[in-house]
């Protein structure tokens, strides 16, 4: 099953997500431990491109509660960087 994680920065937190990025791409380098893939992930971004705001994350995984648990790890988690995560799960297609 897929499940996207949409989280949204705190209100100035871009210095505070900033010194976390390097924890967070280590984190993202092996997520095997929680039994999720990263299909795809990457920063939201403001309007006019200028600023991250966000992080947005495709996640294969057996369950919610795995992708639960790797969201809860992730370092920016752990630095209270997000204000609010939506994690929302969906059947892939086929053909």
């Amino acid at each position: 099953m897929l499940f996207a994680i949409h989280a949204l920065d705190r209100a100035g937190a871009l210095p505070i997500r900033l010194a976390n990025y390097d924890a967070h791409k280590a984190f993202l380098s092996d997520t095997s431990r929680f039994g999720v893939k990263i299909v795809m992930s990457g920063p939201l971004v403001s309007d006019d491109g200028e600023r991250m705001i966000g992080s947005l994350f495709l996640i294969e995984a057996l369950g919610r509660s795995e992708v639960e648990a790797f969201n809860q790890a992730d370092p920016f988690a752990a630095a209270d960087i997000w204000e609010k995560v939506t994690i929302t799960g969906f059947l892939r297609r086929q053909g």
